[in-house]
Formats: structure tokens, sequence, C-alpha cells
């Protein structure tokens, strides 16, 4: 029976997801992604080199897909609101995609698979823009950063959750996300109305 390399190559990229998010890079061991997928460690030089390459190849296919799922319908506040929601909802379904977000940003100097990553932020930032008329471009990027920013930091800074909430609950949790965007939303509004008055 003839070896089938893709799956072999999905079933590390799995493992390889779930153990550098639960460990990082330093923290994982090789022989425990081999355990994990079922598949001889040895396997993973063969496929992607080495650990760090591995690394980058799993980040790379897990941060591509971080915003699948999460679409941006509709116009106004209330629609980027629903966006940060629906951006909760997919780290419910793949809580490993905020850990590994924080462990690139503390273990690696540069961002993996920047250009493409970089191709689809733009197209989430245009359609804030689009949502939020006379928004430009470079306040819709930093409003996509801070929602972003608002939704990851439930996952990469669980220990405050304990320490600062008396109700940690996801649901609670996840409508508060939704009011912060929507006022961030028309704050962002308001700003750019503003400034065409003033100009």
């Amino acid at each position: 029976m003839a070896w089938d390399t893709e799956a072999t190559k999905r079933k590390l990229l799995d493992a390889g997801s779930r153990q550098f998010a639960a460990h990082g890079f330093a923290g994982t061991r090789m022989e425990a992604i081999g355990r994990d997928a079922g598949v001889n460690k040895e396997r993973v030089y063969q496929y992607f080199g080495d650990k760090r390459g591995f690394y980058a190849a799993v980040l790379a296919d897990r941060l591509d897909t971080l915003f699948a799922d999460a679409e941006l319908g509709g116009t106004g506040a209330d629609a980027v609101g629903a966006y940060a929601g629906a951006l909760f909802d997919r780290y419910v379904e793949h809580p490993e995609l905020p850990r590994l977000l924080a462990w690139e940003s503390l273990e690696l100097p540069d961002p993996v698979s920047i250009a493409h990553r970089t191709d689809i932020c733009r197209d989430r930032a245009a359609a804030i823009g689009a949502a939020l008329p006379g928004v430009d471009p470079g306040a819709a990027e930093q409003l996509l950063l801070s929602i972003v920013t608002l939704v990851t930091g439930w996952w990469s800074l669980a220990s405050l959750v304990g320490v600062m909430l008396s109700d940690p609950e996801h649901t609670t949790r996840r409508a508060q996300l939704v009011r912060e965007a929507t006022v961030l939303a028309r704050a962002a509004t308001v700003r750019a109305r503003a400034a065409t008055h003033v100009t």
C-alpha cells in the first residue's frame, strides 16, 4: 500500500498545532508530536526540515485561516460588533488559534506567512471600511487590530479572567466584546465625520 504523504503531513500539522499551542516552540518535544500524530517523528524532519521549519509550517497552516468563517456582513457599527462576535465564535471552535498567535509574537522575530496574511488582513480592514462609510483605510486597520486584540486577550490572558471577573462565562464575555467593538466602530465613524466637517 502506498504511503499517503499528504495525510501524514496533515496529521503532523494537526498534532503540531495542539502541542505548540499548549507548550510553545521551546516547550514542545518532537517525540510528543510524533506520539500525538501517531507518526514517527522522523517524518517531521523529512517533510519540514527541522523543528523551526515545522513550527513555521504549523503557524502558517493555522494562522492563515484565522479569519475563516468570521465574515463581516452588512453595514454600520452593529455589523462590526457582530464581526467581533463571529471572531470570538471562531476561537471557541479553535482555541489553539489565539494561543498560537501569542506564541508567535513571543518566540519569533517576524510573523510567518506575512505576505499572505497581510493580504487577508487588508481584505478584512477593507470590509470594515465598507461597513463604515467615511472611515479611512488606516482607521479601519486600527479598528481591526483593536478587535483582534480584544478577542484574543480572552484566551491569551486567561489567568487574568479569574482575577478580574466575577462572571468568567464565555457568553458574558462574548456579549461584552460585541458591545465594545460596536462602540469602537461608532467612535471611528464619528471621528471620520468630524474630520470631514473640519476640512
